[in-house]
């Protein structure tokens, strides 16, 4: 009995010994699992280098230059989307501005308003904050056929004549226009005008009249002397005159409006002997600015500035963009590179009633396309007319403004307001048009770039096509990348 326990005590002893070295060794192989981990491989973090801002109008109008969320700037890298590249060491012209024009019709619209209503459109149109930032007026030097009568600013009676313009008064712009254009400085005071004359006094002309004809010889030296009165006049009135042209359309003479011939060789011999020696006389700086007419004769200015001695005279030539195509700018660049080119009119109407077509062709051709033929400036046609295209002077009956002012006083902002906006509240003036350059065709995605005295570069990028395009932008060494909507219009502030 007693060897039976002795033998089973035995037994469970080195069993017990076998499970305590078994715990043992899983407790080792265990450990051994635990301590030694796969070693995760780091993820790569992108850092931002910069940021810019967005702005987007849709062909749906969802979205009017609305402001969207910023995009990130990264370091540029290697990329298969289309690329738009921005180089800022690459100048061409300085860039004066955009906006339309304050024609007497315009004003007359404006100060229709109640204060507080006329004070909330003016900083929409004019402020850089809290509008678009319109940065350039044209004025009509006397009556327009947006006007609310026929006039100069020396009316005598038929039969008489004022070679020394003694009854020479900006009486009839006291009413309407210059009071908003004072409003519209204390707004904006760095603010450009350009005044353009559809017509010189009747007793001036060959036609007797304010409608036609051309300007006599005679008294090319007393229009001169009405040019430095008018500008002396706006001055005194605390308001600067950029630029002048000599004639609106010159070669558009046969209107019911007021309206008047001048001929390249009259133009250019009224400059040399009169115009120009007049502003030198007086000390005055205002530009003198030729042709302002249509794309399609860019011979009237070349043949101008050919002459050397109307030439000293001369800052540029204006366009306008009934006619012709936007690349006749070019040229005139070309051959004068020392003169400037401005763009100074073109105008919707119902002609045009779609918001897609407008904003697309008024994007491409009045904005990127002037700005890309070497122009200093973009401006639309009247700048408020009221619900009946008015009023006017036996103007265009189907045009509108780029702004509507209704019946009951309420605002209209029609696509022009959009597309001016898209650059005057982005493109301050003074600065310039920067190379620009993309992968894609311009039919695929239109872009200009600008940099302004800031430092700041503005792009503005259309896709006129009716897919979505995603691109990318690259400036030095970083870049972003973006999606534009079909039928749609971006701008980009990149600091």
């Amino acid at each position: 009995m007693t060897g039976n326990v002795f033998k089973n005590k035995l037994f469970f002893s080195l069993l017990l010994l076998e499970i305590i070295a078994l715990c043992a060794f899983c407790e080792k192989k265990t450990d051994t699992i635990i301590v030694t981990p796969p070693t995760p491989t780091p993820i790569p973090v992108v850092s931002a280098v910069g940021k810019a801002q967005v702005w987007l109008t849709t062909d749906d109008q969802t979205s009017l230059l609305k402001q969207l969320t910023d995009i990130a700037l990264i370091k540029k890298e290697a990329t298969t989307l289309p690329t738009i590249t921005i180089d800022s060491t690459i100048k061409y012209q300085s860039m004066d501005g955009f906006g339309a024009a304050l024609t007497g019709a315009s004003a007359f619209n404006i100060n229709k308003l109640n204060d507080a209503d006329k004070k909330i459109l003016l900083n929409n149109l004019f402020s850089p904050t809290a509008g678009i930032g319109i940065s350039y007026l044209r004025i009509t030097l006397g009556a327009s056929d947006f006007s609310l009568n026929s006039f100069s600013y020396d009316d005598v009676a038929v039969g008489q004549t004022d070679v020394d313009l003694k009854y020479f008064s900006i009486a009839p712009d006291q009413a309407e226009v210059i009071p908003v254009l004072k409003l519209i400085k204390s707004i904006n005071p760095t603010l450009k005008i350009l005044a353009s004359p559809w017509s010189a006094p009747a007793w001036m002309k060959t036609s007797g009249n304010m409608v036609g004809g051309s300007l006599k010889p005679e008294f090319y030296a007393a229009y001169a002397n009405y040019f430095v009165k008018y500008i002396k006049a706006y001055q005194a009135e605390g308001l600067t005159i950029d630029a002048v042209t000599p004639q609106n359309e010159p070669l558009y003479f046969d209107a019911k409006y007021p309206c008047m011939s001048m001929l390249a060789g009259e133009q250019a011999d009224f400059i040399k002997h009169n115009l120009g020696p007049a502003f030198k006389k007086e000390g005055i700086n205002t530009k003198i600015i030729i042709y302002d007419h249509n794309w399609d004769h860019p011979e009237y200015p070349m043949s101008i500035l050919a002459d050397t001695s109307a030439a000293k005279y001369i800052s540029g030539s204006a366009f306008h963009g009934y006619g012709g195509n936007v690349g006749n700018m070019s040229p005139v660049h070309q051959a004068f590179p020392d003169k400037d080119l401005y763009f100074t009119e073109i105008s919707g109407g119902d002609w045009a009633s779609d918001f897609s077509g407008n904003l697309m062709w008024n994007v491409s051709n009045i904005f990127i396309g002037t700005a890309k033929n070497w122009s200093k400036s973009a401006l639309m046609w009247n700048l408020v007319l009221d619900q009946n295209h008015g009023p006017k002077n036996f103007g265009c009956d189907n045009c509108r403004g780029v702004i509507t002012i209704n019946t009951n006083n309420t605002i209209t902002n029609n696509v022009e307001y959009w597309v001016i906006g898209h650059f005057s509240k982005f493109v301050k003036s003074g600065a310039f048009r920067i190379a620009s350059t993309s992968t894609l065709q311009t039919s695929q995605l239109d872009q200009v770039a600008f940099m302004n005295p800031d430092g700041t570069k503005v792009l503005v990028v259309m896709n006129p096509e009716d897919n979505i395009k995603n691109f990318v932008v690259r400036i030095n060494d970083r870049q972003l990348s973006g999606t534009l909507m079909a039928k749609s219009v971006l701008t980009l502030i990149i600091d």
